[in-house]
């Protein structure tokens, strides 16, 4: 294994100047040869520093992406040769693997359905594609799990983690092009060459994916991470549920209520925390509180979530939270209210049958001095059906 360990710096550097000449067009067999990459052992670990050192500088994430997919597909082997610690049974990274070789099934029995539809179309052949996609949008959770467990324990446990940011835009170009594949299959007039040009995307994305997945984050992972850290990203991930992984309920921990006899003193009246948490559960908003250092502090956990939350997100940068390619706009948005220029920022949004209005508030003390961001979202499709009057009299059991 010396082959893999020594020299890691000069490595990196190899690896950084031949990513910088990719994404400057220049000629890629050239640049091979030049940094001798095909005869040069990289270790999973020289990949996150080399993101990093990427995205020190201000970089095109398209260019990123395109460059990354011909250095992954000209490394393949050697990352195949890593000898990388094998995940332990029924472990988080086992239920990751195992989660990504049930899409990989069921990618190549919908790889049938293609064909047939590029043979000859026909109604019921592309109801049973539409019928497959919209399953298959049920794996996303796996990205969720990675975005809201995942990731933040990273960006604590790693020095270099800006990988994630590249990652994470892969998961919203995955999004993206199934919603899109439904888009056309819904159409009156179906169109071949669109479908398999962006169910294509699809396919490729998720495959490329899981190559990273398991050649360079997993395998760090599991020379990093201890017992403690994988029991309690897997108890998390238990609740948001594995699509293509069943297991035993049982081995999800037995909560047992920290909730102390201590009370909370407002000035509107006294508390007990049960209470407090039961306030914030029974609202029919989630609620975010991120602190004037932009630190996620609390998350409320009512039971019909409109966006995933877990405890792993506590400690985080909001700008973390958020995909790449969004954070401008998040800076921009804290930066207003920093400087006292907005008290507010409103979104709305469709999410399949839901309307979702997201609303950011500037949190001020009394003496008006920036605490930070609330963050409510509601689901309001409802409310906009709301007319005329119901009184409290018109009450019925």
């Amino acid at each position: 294994m010396s082959e893999f360990t020594h020299h890691s710096e000069l490595r990196v550097e190899k690896l950084t100047a031949y990513m910088r000449g990719l994404m400057n067009q220049e000629n890629g067999s050239e640049l091979l040869e030049q940094y001798n990459i095909l005869s040069t052992k990289f270790t999973p670990a020289d990949f996150l520093l080399l993101f990093d050192r990427l995205f020190d500088g201000n970089v095109d994430m398209d260019q990123l992406k395109s460059a990354s997919n011909k250095l992954f597909n000209i490394l393949y082997k050697s990352l195949l040769e890593y000898p990388a610690i094998e995940a332990p049974t029924d472990s988080f990274i086992d239920c990751l693997i195992r989660n990504n070789e049930g899409v990989v099934r069921y990618l190549n029995q919908t790889k049938t359905y293609i064909k047939q539809i590029n043979r000859e179309v026909n109604p019921e052949l592309v109801s049973s594609l539409k019928i497959r996609f919209e399953e298959l949008q049920q794996f996303l959770s796996h990205y969720v799990i990675k975005e809201n467990i995942l990731f933040p324990l990273m960006e604590k446990k790693w020095a270099n983690s800006s990988c994630l940011k590249l990652m994470w835009s892969f998961h919203d170009d995955i999004r993206q092009n199934i919603k899109r594949t439904l888009e056309i299959l819904n159409l009156d007039s179906f169109d071949l060459v669109q479908f398999n040009k962006i169910s294509s995307l699809v396919y490729f994305n998720i495959n490329t994916i899981i190559f990273r997945e398991e050649h360079v984050l997993f395998p760090v992972m599991l020379e990093t991470f201890n017992s403690i850290d994988f029991d309690d990203m897997l108890q998390q991930a238990l609740e948001i549920g594995f699509h293509f992984v069943k297991i035993d309920q049982q081995i999800l921990k037995k909560k047992t209520s920290s909730l102390s006899d201590q009370h909370i003193n407002f000035t509107t009246g006294t508390l007990s925390i049960e209470q407090a948490e039961l306030i914030f559960n029974h609202l029919t908003v989630d609620v975010t509180f991120v602190d004037e250092c932009d630190t996620v502090k609390f998350f409320s956990n009512p039971k019909h979530r409109i966006f995933p939350r877990t405890t792993g997100i506590i400690g985080r940068k909001v700008q973390n939270c958020h995909p790449h390619e969004s954070v401008d706009v998040v800076n921009r948005i804290v930066q207003s209210f920093k400087d006292g220029k907005k008290e507010v920022a409103s979104f709305w949004i469709h999410m399949g049958a839901k309307y979702v209005l997201i609303q950011y508030y500037a949190v001020r003390n009394s003496e008006g001095n920036y605490k930070g961001i609330l963050e409510v979202s509601q689901e309001i499709s409802e409310l906009q059906k709301i007319t005329g009057e119901n009184r409290l009299l018109d009450w019925e059991e």
